[in-house]
């Protein structure tokens, strides 16, 4: 009788232990599984119609993060643009990406 309310004891821990592992196995390859990307960031985000967007991502490894420029409609996801993150050695003052993309944007059109 005890062992069968041991084995039943451990066996409802074993269960109520398992969504902390996952948990812990997830936080855990989030860190250390890719490694070399760094998160996404969403720059900019703007409706053009009812269901279109526009949508400006920061994508890639820290050293060589790349601007996405992306039409989003519910049926497909288009890249429109893809640009190398500007960055203050590049001949600019010390600012925004968002900033330094607007001036190369003015420089290019002049």
């Amino acid at each position: 009788m005890m062992s069968t309310l041991f084995i039943v004891a451990l066996f409802v821990v074993t269960i109520a232990l398992i969504p902390y592992a996952i948990k812990w196995l997830k936080q855990r390859n989030a860190l250390g599984g890719l490694g070399a990307m760094d998160a996404s960031r969403i720059v900019s985000a703007v409706a053009v119609g009812a269901h279109q967007r526009v949508v400006t991502l920061e994508v890639g490894p820290s050293h060589a993060r790349v601007w996405l420029i992306l039409g989003v409609t519910p049926t497909a996801i288009n890249c429109l643009h893809k640009s190398p993150l500007l960055s203050a050695g590049d001949g600019h003052e010390t600012g925004s990406s968002e900033k330094l993309l607007v001036d190369k944007w003015n420089e290019s059109q002049a």
